[in-house]
């Protein structure tokens, strides 16, 4: 090695000519008596230091060697080694002056060379300046270098660099954003914001660098930007509030750019930039943030960073957040009640965000995690406390908040998927109990966010058969969230705080309009199952809160489905429920007189809602009369324990209302009542034939001797729209072959009302002739010629015409009754040879029944 060197190199010995003036500087330099033998690069960059620092760069000599890099691009990288062994003896020396000096020129060159080919060798030294400043302690040279690394990190690369690392560059400025020193504190924070900013927009966009996604780098880039933004929220409160008080403009506002401010923009860029791979990397420092530093109590902040993250992440990934902090409440299910509530209500607070882009399975899948946290809460405490019930509470809430968001078929999918996972009524355990109760709240939480507008559509078969299952719940909470459920999507008109009084005076601000014919035909198809159940809960409480919901649950179903086609079954309820109250095993008086209550009332309402004036006045009769003699018959509804059941009169048979009376009053009003007359009204308990449907439309002649009222729902028959539906019209069992002449005949035969009707008259005449007097029977037969003016010859004429006719036709009539009679005979005389015959053919008591008995 040399013991001394040379400021020149050998290609270079023709600058010697240039310049002669100015000494070589450099101590160890063999030729220091003038700098003709330097490089001009070197003369070129010691020039634009000035004698004083303190007067900063030289300009114009900055502009010599800034022309000098572009005209020879190949000195550009041996320019920027020069600058950085510079700065590197100034800092060492604590000329921190000339290194801001040369930090400045590294700056311009950068920015005037850019698009050199060469500018990787130039970025080299540039980063290692840069990294010389940062590791000094002078926190003026780390703004410096901060504000120069952000400078080059805005400057896209037209050719990549695979070498290139930037470990370092983030530990360093995460370092700096958790500064505390005295001075400068915040400029140094918002230096190591800007610089993470800088690494994220230089290595994000270029998959050939260094893989910021890493574990590695996301600890700590993500806790850094959080230390900063967790001291915003409450200052931002304060901002609100100076805001609206006037006492800060907006403008003022928005100059001052705040670490906490700056974090939040970095973070949401971050998040931005992620893709479904890499979301999860800035998810998991961010909940193992907010664990270690208990941020989830309160959650204000929490709430916050969820609701930037959640605007931030590209609209497809939304989901991944919701999924990532199910499972982080996964893995807290022992953690306090207060932490999991807090985590709960975070969910709920950004599900909606995520809902508008979770369709199908993952829609499911997210009310079947919430299902199962519910679930889970229930199974792991004995007894609810307050704490539990409000994490319980934040569960629905966050999937109520989830439903709100989907569209209505959603909505039904989602209250059926909720439906299917509720305990059957068999578990009758506490836990199944509040399992139950805690499930069904779920369910009216998605209920009260449906818009109804087809109840065909919102009451689907599979939906409603057990719906009215857990309406005859023994336990009362159940019921009573059921009947909130069915006052939720039966409630289209806004009525159900206006009946939810029980009452006979009439309600003014009841809206109304007709059903549709979907809807009647809904009615004609469940409707019965619906009061068939709403009967069994009345009479399964006798609790005020109960039957005031059951009650309420009615009145909705007869203002919403009123009309001319259903009143009579609605008759049919109520004369139910009033049967109900007089027959029932184990009720108490009290009970039953709530219940007489409620059918006067369901009354009243529906001779108002149909417009049945005679059907009103036979009610408001009823309630008069209850007034004088059995007010305990009328509403409010009665409490058990203010009220002694003794005192009470339940013989009272002539203030119940008359089933005939109500059918005379549908005939007055020019109604059909053959349905109410024939028809019996609800029992308790009622079972049905499966695969029938009950429709009160039906001719009498298919009548059924039992009420079939809780029908498999999920049973279609094709045909039950559209004939059992129509009045009047029979459905027919077509032959086992379905062609033209086959059902050419089913239709051409005679119905099972007519065929009874025809065997009726035929048995009439026969009475007639064998009963009736001759005199009689001539009376009848005798045709009708009294009035004829014609002459006296030809009445005589037709006077014995009439009497030829008379002894034909009372001997045609007298020949089919003695057939009849034969036939009648016969069919006797057969009947007792059949039963002859099965005597004869049985064997005697005693050989039966007691052989031992006998001697043999």
């Amino acid at each position: 090695m040399a013991l001394i060197r040379c400021c020149f190199e050998p290609p270079e010995l023709p600058e010697f000519f240039d310049s002669f003036v100015q000494k070589c500087t450099d101590p160890s330099c063999c030729c220091g008596c003038c700098s003709a033998l330097r490089p001009r690069y070197k003369r070129l960059v010691d020039n634009i230091f000035p004698v004083n620092p303190e007067d900063g760069l030289v300009k114009s000599n900055m502009e010599k060697l800034t022309f000098y890099s572009l005209s020879s691009p190949d000195k550009l990288d041996r320019i920027g080694e020069y600058l950085y062994q510079k700065a590197t003896k100034d800092i060492n020396r604590k000329r921190y002056k000339l290194a801001e000096i040369a930090m400045e020129a590294m700056d311009l060159l950068l920015q005037a060379c850019h698009a050199q080919t060469t500018l990787n060798l130039f970025v080299e030294s540039f980063l290692r300046m840069v990294q010389k400043l940062l590791e000094d302690s002078n926190p003026n040279l780390k703004i410096m270098a901060t504000n120069s690394f952000v400078k080059f990190a805005n400057i896209n690369e037209d050719t990549p660099s695979y070498h290139r690392r930037y470990d370092f560059f983030i530990s360093k400025f995460s370092s700096m954003c958790h500064s505390d020193a005295a001075s400068l504190r915040d400029s140094l924070r918002l230096a190591g914001i800007k610089g993470l900013q800088g690494v994220i927009r230089k290595t994000v966009s270029d998959d050939l660098v260094e893989n910021i996604w890493e574990a590695q780098h996301m600890e700590k880039i993500v806790p850094s930007l959080l230390f900063n933004m967790q001291f915003c929220v409450n200052v931002l409160f304060v901002k609100k509030n100076l805001l609206a008080s006037g006492d800060l403009t907006p403008v003022e506002d928005a100059t001052n750019v705040t670490p906490p401010a700056l974090a939040e923009e970095v973070l949401r860029e971050l998040v931005g930039r992620a893709s479904f791979g890499h979301i999860r990397s800035v998810l998991k420092p961010l909940l193992t943030h907010l664990d270690r530093h208990e941020l989830w109590v309160p959650n204000t902040f929490a709430i916050h960073t969820f609701r930037i993250v959640m605007i931030s992440i590209q609209p497809q990934y939304s989901y991944t957040v919701v999924e990532t902090l199910m499972q982080h409440l996964d893995s807290n299910f022992k953690s306090s009640p207060k932490t999991r509530t807090s985590l709960a209500v975070v969910l709920s607070k950004i599900i909606a965000i995520a809902a508008g882009e979770s369709v199908g399975p993952s829609a499911l899948d997210i009310i079947n995690n919430l299902l199962t946290h519910l679930r889970t809460s229930v199974s792991t405490t004995s007894e609810i406390t307050p704490e539990e019930s409000q994490y319980q509470e934040a569960l629905i809430n966050a999937l109520g908040e989830f439903a709100n968001h989907h569209p209505d078929y959603q909505k039904i999918e989602i209250m059926l998927f909720i439906m299917n996972t509720v305990p059957d009524l068999s578990k009758k355990s506490r836990g199944d109990q509040m399992l139950q109760n805690i499930l069904l709240k779920s369910l009216l939480k998605v209920g009260t966010q449906y818009s109804t507008v087809s109840f065909e559509k919102a009451f689907p078969a599979s939906f409603l058969q057990p719906l009215l299952k857990m309406a005859r719940a023994p336990h009362d909470p159940t019921r009573m969230v059921v009947m909130q459920i069915f006052q939720a999507l039966l409630d289209r008109h806004q009525n159900e705080q206006v009946l939810s009084n029980v009452s006979v005076k009439p309600y003014p601000a009841l809206s109304q309009e007709p059903p549709s014919r979907s809807d009647i035909i809904f009615t004609h198809k469940y409707g019965a199952n619906i009061m068939q159940a709403l009967v069994d809960s009345m009479a399964l409480s006798d609790r005020v809160d109960a039957l005031s919901s059951s009650f309420n649950t009615a009145a909705l179903l007869i203002v919403e489905m009123s009309c001319n086609e259903t009143v009579q079954e609605f008759l049919l309820f109520i004369l139910g429920i009033q049967q109900v109250a007089s027959t029932a095993d184990n009720m108490g008086n009290v009970h039953r007189c709530n219940l007489h209550a409620i059918s006067i009332a369901l009354l009243v309402l529906i001779s108002r809602v149909s417009g049945i004036n005679n059907l009103l006045d036979y009610a408001q009769k009823i309630v008069d009369a209850r007034r004088e003699e059995a007010n305990h018959f009328l509403p409010p509804l009665m409490e058990l324990k203010k009220m002694s059941s003794k005192n009470l009169n339940l013989s009272l048979p002539h203030l119940f209302i008359d089933k005939l009376a109500l059918g005379e009053c549908l005939q007055n009003a020019g109604m059909d009542a053959q349905r109410l007359n024939t028809g019996a009204p609800y029992t308790l308990n009622q079972t049905d034939q499966p695969g029938h449907r009950h429709s009160w439309v039906e001719s009498v002649s298919n009548q059924l001797s039992q009420r079939n009222s809780s029908t498999d729902l999920t049973v279609y028959n094709g045909d039950a729209d559209s004939v059992s539906s129509s009045p009047g019209v029979c459905k027919k069992l077509l032959a086992p072959e379905y062609n033209f002449d086959a059902m050419k005949r089913a239709l051409a035969e005679p119905t099972e009302t007519a065929k009874r009707e025809h065997r009726e008259r035929q048995m009439q005449i026969v009475r007639t002739f064998r009963e009736g007097e001759f005199d009689d029977l001539m009376r009848r037969t005798e045709p009708k010629v009294s009035g004829c003016r014609c002459p006296l010859f030809y009445r005589k004429s037709i006077d014995n015409w009439c009497l030829r006719f008379q002894h034909d036709l009372i001997q045609n009539r007298l020949n089919e009754l003695f057939n009849s009679l034969a036939v009648e005979r016969q069919i006797t005389q057969s009947d007792n040879k059949t039963a002859q015959l099965q005597t004869s053919n049985e064997k005697p008591i005693y050989e039966t029944n007691f052989p031992e008995l006998f001697y043999y």
